[in-house]
């Protein structure tokens, strides 16, 4: 950076010493994790909600079956047909994407079922599927914090991932879903609502027997895995057998609502008082791909607004000051310039925001993008560190889905560092060696993992426990 002017290389190392996060700080972060973690499952709660969510095993490779699934996310709405095959570990798939309308998050909740209802609707008529089976059974992901005193039921405790519709929060989700179907006549049987993580859980299980762990890093983030029933005291009232198996859906994007522990910078206190919910999502909005485009922005417009620092002068960035214009990907773009002169870079601003950049400046762009993904990828891995220390997992896979960990150039990488870092490992000998836990790519938790809670559900209760369903009965029609 020889030709970096020396308003710019202060802002660039105030920056370094903003967004760093060094190993003592993740160690600590972690071990706060942890105790939250704990304080999840306990009667009195915490900021971590640690969701039970009645799926009670993981799959054997086995199962069989044709399900339908549906997956209600951020900015698509996906219907699958998923067959479970006799073979082990095999399915075939049949999917549909719908986009998510940006005005149906902020509407009407009938206006929003009855969207859905129509593109399940669609997708069962479009491929005739009412010809070949009597009653569709359904797994609906249902990406968002839930309440499951039942499989096949859910209270939505908060939107997240920008929805905001009146009269849905503290509710049940299902019997509007259903209302909305029945109109339609059309024969669906809900019977798992899954969130998405443990979609994920139960997927990457289905083919990798040392999957311990499901994480999404995408529009949002979050984590699931098997805890004993045993350890969840607020679930002691049930009676369950201690060593019975249940998923928990973390919802750990509320990790350190309280401000305890995160070492939030100035931008991230406008990022979480400008949101529709201040005060929640602490952990999300310094991870999660709906906000690193927007802690990007904020500092550049800070920057520019700096009489001492001199960057886009004389220039109208406007169209930077508009609230959530850039997304993760255009960090993603910033981050893989693969040129000295960050030409690529150059031309995204110009064409995105019509803004010139100097050289000068494109070194502090590209410095600003390393920082906040990086910081990004060493906080999320603390969670999965906490999950692995609680639970005294010294080797497994944790499978992870979502835009951030699939296209983010360097997140995973980044991440293994941190992990490593948090759990002293000792340096690998050979590059190629695994590390003990082992971030992979999941499997299609919202569609397969849905189809197989589903299928999970049904033998479930043919075999007669019907713990945490629903009127288990209807499920032997």
């Amino acid at each position: 950076m020889a030709d970096v002017p020396r308003d710019l290389l202060q802002e660039i190392k105030r920056l370094e010493d903003l967004f760093t996060v060094d190993k003592a700080k993740l160690k600590k972060i972690t071990d706060h994790f942890v105790s939250e973690l704990a304080k999840g499952l306990s009667k009195e709660g915490g900021s971590i909600p640690m969701n039970p969510t009645w799926c009670m095993s993981f799959p054997t490779g086995f199962e069989t079956g044709r399900f339908l699934a549906l997956d209600m996310g951020g900015t698509n709405l996906r219907v699958c047909e998923i067959t479970l095959t006799d073979e082990k570990s095999e399915f075939e798939i049949l999917q549909s994407k719908y986009r998510m309308p940006e005005e149906l998050k902020s509407g009407d909740a009938d206006e929003l079922w009855e969207y859905v209802a129509d593109c399940v609707q669609q997708f069962i008529e479009t491929h005739k599927l009412t010809d070949e089976m009597d009653t569709l059974h359904l797994g609906f992901t249902f990406s968002y914090p839930a309440t499951q005193n039942y499989i096949n039921h859910g209270i939505l405790q908060r939107w997240t991932k920008g929805f905001d519709i009146k009269g849905v929060e503290g509710e049940d989700v299902v019997p509007m879903f259903e209302a909305a179907i029945a109109k339609r006549g059309v024969p669906i049987h809900l019977t798992a609502l899954v969130n998405d993580t443990t979609g994920t859980l139960i997927a990457s299980a289905y083919t990798d027997t040392r999957m311990k762990i499901g994480c999404i890093f995408g529009t949002g983030c979050n984590a699931a895995y098997m805890e004993d029933c045993g350890s969840i005291p607020k679930l002691a009232h049930m009676n369950l057998p201690p060593e019975t198996p249940m998923a928990i859906n973390c919802e750990w994007g509320a990790f350190d609502n309280e401000g305890k522990i995160l070492p939030k910078t100035p931008y991230d206190v406008i990022v979480d008082q400008d949101s529709p919910r201040p005060g929640q999502q602490a952990f999300e909005k310094m991870i999660a791909g709906l906000y690193l485009g927007e802690i990007f922005r904020l500092v550049l417009v800070d920057l520019h607004d700096n009489k001492n620092v001199h960057i886009f002068e004389g220039q109208n960035i406007d169209k930077l000051r508009k609230a959530y214009t850039l997304d993760s990907s255009f960090l993603s773009m910033i981050e893989e310039d693969p040129w000295e002169n960050l030409s690529e870079t150059k031309d995204l601003f110009q064409t995105k925001l019509l803004l010139s950049a100097t050289h000068p400046e494109l070194e502090l762009i590209r410095r600003l993008a390393e920082l906040i993904g990086t910081r990004a990828a060493r906080l999320a891995s603390c969670g999965v560190a906490a999950i692995c220390k609680k639970k005294g997992y010294e080797t497994c896979h944790v499978g992870a889905d979502g835009s951030v960990f699939n296209k983010y150039p360097h997140f995973k990488q980044r991440g293994a560092d941190a992990l490593r870092e948090i759990l002293d490992w000792p340096e690998k000998k050979n590059p190629k060696d695994e590390d003990p836990i082992e971030i992979l790519a999941a499997e299609d938790g919202s569609g397969v993992g849905a189809a197989l809670i589903a299928a999970l559900t049904l033998e479930r209760v043919k075999a007669g426990n019907g713990a945490g369903v629903m009127a288990p009965e209807t499920f032997k029609k």
